[in-house]
C-alpha cells in the first residue's frame, strides 16, 4: 500500500489548491510545449518538418512544465484527467492533478532544502518502488536544483555502496525494505549526510519524509537552473561492464524527451499512458515522467512489485489506458497468457523498447489484439534515436527510422557513411553542434566519455544497417557480433529464429572458439517445460535445422547448450558478455 501521506494528500477530489501559481518566465518554451502537444502529423516527413525545439538559456522542468500545466488546468485548458493515477492490488487509488502535483512537490522541495540542507548540485539517490512519492521526489529534486540518482529496488547492499561511493551522494531516500541495507553500508560512505525514509514507521537515525512533508509549507522558490545544468544521473544497466554514471541536463530530458512523447508515444493531454518499466532505470524517465508530462498526458502507475501477466491484462481491460509501453519480454509473456480473452476498450497505441523485438511477437500481438507494436531504440545516454511512428509502414524486426532529435548514421571505422545493406556502427553526429538531448558526460569519468567519440560522431556501441527505405536494423552490441569464417553474424537474428520454435522460452547467442572457423555461433537455450525431458541430441539437431530454414543457413548455431536460466543485469537484460567470456575462458 502507498505511504499514508500520499493517501491523505490525494483523497478523492477533496484536495484542491487555491493558491496563485507563478508562471515560468520562459514563456517561449511554454508556447512551444503547448504547440507540440497539439500538433498533427501524417507521416515521417511531416515529423521531420515539424520538430523545431526551442532551448532557452534557463529551464527547469518543475517550473516550466509541471507548473505551466497546472496553470493550464486552472484556466480550463487541459482535460480533467489526472497527471498521475496510481493504483494497487488492494483497490487503493491516488490521483493527482498537475495543480496538486505542483503544490505537493513544493512541500517536498522544502523538506529537501530545509530539513536536509540540500543545495543546488547536491546528489540525491532515490530508491523507491512504484509509489507516488517517487514521482513527487523527481519533481522536488528539480525544484531544488539537486541532482536525482534513481536506483532500482533490486539493488543489494553492495550495489548501494557502489552507487553512494561513486556518486558521492549527500542524501539517500528509500523505504522500510531497503533501509536496513543502507544502514549496513552508511559508515563506509563519508559523503552521505542524510537518510530519509518513506514509511508510516519511524527508524532510528532516519528522517521520516512523510512526517516532514505534512508539516512543510507549500511555498517554495524554484531553483534558477540553466538548461545545461546537471539534472539527473542514471546508472547504466551494465550489459558490457561496470555500470556508468550517465549525466543528463535539465534540457536533455526535460525538453529532449518531447520527441518521444509526441511522435513515438503519440500522446496528447487526453491520453493515459502506462509504462511498466522499473523506477530505477532511464526508461522510467522516458515514458513515466518527462515524455508524458511534456505532453500534458496522464501517467498511470500500477504498484505491482514484479511483472505478472494477469494483473497487467486485467488493468489494461479495466482502466481507460490509451498507450501501453513495455519490454519485448513482457509482450512475450502476455501473448502466452490467454490474451485473446481480454478486451482493451481504450487501448489504441502500443510501443516497445529496451531490447530488440522479435517479429513473431509483433505478429502474434497484432493477431490477438488488433494493435501494432511500434518499436523504439535509444540508450540511457539518449532520447529516442530511431522509432516507428504513426503513419509509417511497420517493418517487423526493424528499429524504424531516425528520430528528428538526431542526425543518425551507419558509419565505418573511418567515419564514412555506409550505403544501404552495409553493416556498421550506429552513430549520432555531434559536430559542429552537439545535440542538446544527448547525455552530457559519464560523471567523473572523462576517459570513458571521450571513448564514445570518433571524429564528428558519438558512437552508440551498437551495430546496425540501413535498408533502401531508410529503416534501421539492429545487429547487436559491437562486442556481441560474431565473425565466423569471414561471415559476420548478429546474435539478434539467430535468437529471433530460435524463439519461433515452441521448445524455446528464451535464448542468448554468443561467439565460441573454434579451431577451424576461428569462432562459431553458440546458443544458450532455456527450454519450455514440455521439452525438458526430450532427447537433447535430437532436440539440438531440430533447433539447428529450424534456424537454417528461418534465416541464412550459415547463421545456425553450431553449438547449443540447454540452461535453466540466463545471466541478466538488474534491469533484466541478458549479459551476453558473461557467457562469451566463459566460452573463451575455456579455450
Amino acid at each position: 500500500m502507498a505511504c499514508i501521506t500520499s493517501m491523505i494528500l490525494s483523497k478523492a477530489s477533496a484536495f484542491r489548491a487555491l493558491w496563485p501559481l507563478r508562471l515560468s518566465s520562459s514563456r517561449s518554451f511554454s508556447k512551444w510545449q503547448l504547440a507540440l502537444a497539439a500538433q498533427n502529423f501524417s507521416g515521417y516527413e511531416s515529423i521531420q518538418a515539424q520538430y523545431k525545439p526551442e532551448v532557452p538559456e534557463y529551464f527547469n522542468f518543475a517550473k516550466d512544465v509541471v507548473d505551466s500545466w497546472a496553470e493550464a488546468e486552472k484556466e480550463g485548458n487541459r482535460p480533467t484527467s489526472p497527471a498521475l493515477w496510481w493504483v494497487n492490488d488492494q483497490g487503493d487509488q491516488v490521483k493527482w492533478s498537475f495543480v496538486e502535483l505542483s503544490h505537493v512537490s513544493k512541500k517536498a522541495a522544502r523538506v529537501l532544502s530545509e530539513q536536509c540542507g540540500l543545495q543546488r548540485g547536491d546528489r540525491v539517490i532515490v530508491i523507491l518502488p512504484r509509489i507516488p512519492e517517487w514521482w513527487l521526489l523527481n519533481v522536488a529534486c528539480m525544484r531544488t536544483g539537486t541532482v536525482l540518482i534513481p536506483g532500482t529496488t533490486q539493488l543489494t547492499a553492495k550495489d548501494i555502496l557502489h552507487r553512494v561511493q561513486t556518486s558521492k551522494a549527500r542524501c539517500i531516500i528509500t523505504d522500510q525494505v531497503l533501509a536496513p541495507a543502507v544502514d549496513t553500508i552508511a559508515s563506509k560512505c563519508p559523503s552521505l549526510e542524510f537518510k530519509l525514509i518513506v514509511s508510516r514507521n519511524h527508524r532510528e537515525d532516519w528522517l521520516n519524509f512523510s512526517d516532514l512533508l505534512k508539516l512543510a509549507p507549500a511555498k517554495h522558490d524554484c531553483a534558477v537552473t540553466k538548461s545545461c545544468d546537471p539534472m539527473a544521473i542514471y546508472f547504466t544497466s551494465g550489459t558490457t561492464g561496470t555500470p556508468k554514471m550517465t549525466e543528463h541536463s535539465h534540457a536533455s530530458h526535460g525538453l529532449g524527451l518531447g520527441v518521444n512523447g509526441r511522435y513515438w508515444l503519440d500522446l496528447t493531454p487526453s491520453d493515459i499512458i502506462w509504462n511498466t518499466s522499473d523506477t530505477g532505470w532511464a526508461k522510467s524517465a522516458w515514458s513515466s515522467v518527462f515524455a508524458p508530462w511534456i505532453q500534458g498526458a496522464c501517467v498511470f502507475v500500477h504498484s505491482m512489485p514484479r511483472f505478472e501477466p494477469t494483473p497487467v491484462l486485467e488493468a489494461l481491460s479495466r482502466f481507460p489506458i490509451t498507450t501501453f509501453c513495455s519490454a519485448p519480454t513482457a509482450y512475450r509473456m502476455l501473448i502466452h497468457h490467454s490474451l485473446s480473452s481480454y478486451k482493451f476498450h481504450s487501448l489504441k497505441h502500443c510501443v516497445s523498447a529496451g531490447e530488440p523485438m522479435n517479429p513473431e511477437i509483433m505478429e502474434q500481438w497484432k493477431t490477438k489484439t488488433g494493435l501494432d507494436i511500434y518499436e523504439g531504440y535509444g540508450q540511457t545516454e539518449t532520447v529516442l534515436v530511431c522509432g516507428t511512428f504513426k503513419g509509417m509502414k511497420i517493418k517487423p524486426g526493424s528499429m524504424g527510422k531516425p528520430s528528428p532529435a538526431y542526425d543518425t548514421q551507419i558509419i565505418d571505422e573511418n567515419c564514412n557513411m555506409l550505403p544501404p545493406g552495409k553493416e556498421g556502427d550506429i552513430a549520432i553526429r555531434i559536430k559542429p553542434t552537439r545535440p542538446f538531448c544527448l547525455f552530457t558526460r559519464y560523471t567523473d569519468d572523462p576517459e570513458r566519455t571521450n571513448s564514445t567519440v570518433r571524429g564528428d560522431f558519438y558512437i552508440t556501441g551498437d551495430r546496425g544497417m540501413q535498408d533502401e527505405d531508410g529503416y534501421f536494423w539492429f545487429v547487436g552490441r559491437a562486442d556481441d557480433v560474431i565473425n565466423s569464417a569471414g561471415y559476420r553474424i548478429g546474435p539478434f537474428e539467430v535468437e529471433s529464429a530460435l524463439i519461433e520454435h515452441p521448445a524455446v522460452v528464451e535464448s542468448a547467442v554468443v561467439s565460441s572458439p573454434d579451431s577451424i572457423r576461428g569462432e562459431v555461433v553458440k546458443a544458450f537455450v532455456v527450454l519450455a517445460p514440455d521439452y525438458i525431458s526430450r532427447d537433447p541430441e535430437a532436440l539440438i539437431k531440430e533447433l539447428q535445422d529450424h534456424v537454417k530454414k528461418v534465416t541464412a543457413p550459415y547463421k545456425y548455431p553450431r553449438k547449443v547448450e540447454f540452461v535453466p536460466h540466463l545471466p541478466k543485469t538488474i534491469s533484466g537484460k541478458i549479459r551476453r558478455n558473461e557467457l562469451r567470456k566463459a566460452e573463451w575462458g575455456k579455450a
